[in-house]
């Protein structure tokens, strides 16, 4: 069953919609467009970002380096995106990344539940380990228990930790 926020209400938009959250499945490639969409215009880097790297990205890879992405939905519009991948540099180690939340769709509590989802599918398909983030955003995630690691980074972001 996918994990679901309750009804939420789109801003300006008189229809109730239930937010669902369930994996990205490989052979969606509607949806995956729609990720890339809203992945290429939240990043607005085609340099670092182009649509031919998120792409990529969002296509699955073979173990043991999998990523794993969720996807969030009003409805039957995709309206966010959330990444998790093994580190291939260190055991028992994920990285959250590539995650957004289309514009329309911001404040409604999208992002805090994608990462939410994110942590949970970890914690169930891995008996321990680290999860590791670079935000702009510490408060987010140390509400969640992520912790502080190290000294701001370029462009104000922070890396966090939480073990399980």
């Amino acid at each position: 069953m996918a994990p679901t926020l309750g009804h939420l209400r789109r801003k300006g938009d008189a229809i109730t919609h239930e937010l669902t959250i369930t994996a990205l499945e490989a052979d969606d490639d509607t949806s995956r467009d729609a990720a890339t969409n809203i992945l290429f215009l939240a990043f607005a880097n085609p340099e670092r970002y182009s649509r031919a790297r998120i792409t990529e990205q969002l296509t699955p890879a073979a173990q043991p380096f999998y990523r794993h992405f969720l996807i969030a939905r009003h409805g039957d519009e995709v309206v966010g995106i959330g990444g998790i991948k093994a580190a291939d540099w260190a055991s028992d180690t994920h990285i959250l990344y590539l995650s957004a939340v289309t514009e329309h769709a911001r404040g409604q509590g999208i992002a805090r539940a994608l990462i939410a989802a994110r942590i949970a599918w970890a914690m169930e398909n891995f008996p321990h380990g680290r999860l590791l983030v670079s935000t702009a955003r510490p408060r987010r995630f140390s509400r969640l228990g992520f912790r502080l690691m190290g000294k701001r980074e370029a462009g104000g972001r922070r890396l966090m930790l939480l073990e399980f």
